[in-house]
């Protein structure tokens, strides 16, 4: 999608403090935190929300949420982190492009 922020990140037309990205995905720092660790991970194909994902979509779930632990605890969340996927304007999705929130303390 050509006006969505995630994609041009993504893509990397746009700068981001990224954690990790390989062919699938891309973890950042979320530029408005919500706790003193707080990242985001985003697919690279554009999907609006988790309520667009069907089947075809269960491996980049998969593999988007086996990598919050290992982000996670290279972000020093070894005591536990909060996980959440806004889905929807009445979600509280504000980006529509599917991404994970992850935030914890140090």
């Amino acid at each position: 999608m050509s006006n969505c922020i995630f994609c041009k990140i993504a893509a990397g037309e746009i700068p981001a403090n990224k954690l990790y990205e390989d062919d699938d995905m891309v973890a950042f720092h979320d530029i408005h935190p919500k706790a003193p660790v707080h990242f985001l991970l985003i697919p690279k194909q554009h999907v609006d929300s988790l309520a667009h994902c069907d089947a075809s979509h269960q491996q980049m779930l998969g593999k988007l949420l086996l990598m919050v632990p290992k982000l996670a605890a290279e972000q020093g969340l070894s005591d536990g982190f909060k996980t959440a996927i806004h889905t929807g304007a009445g979600g509280g999705q504000e980006v529509f492009h599917l991404h994970l929130h992850v935030l914890g303390n140090k």
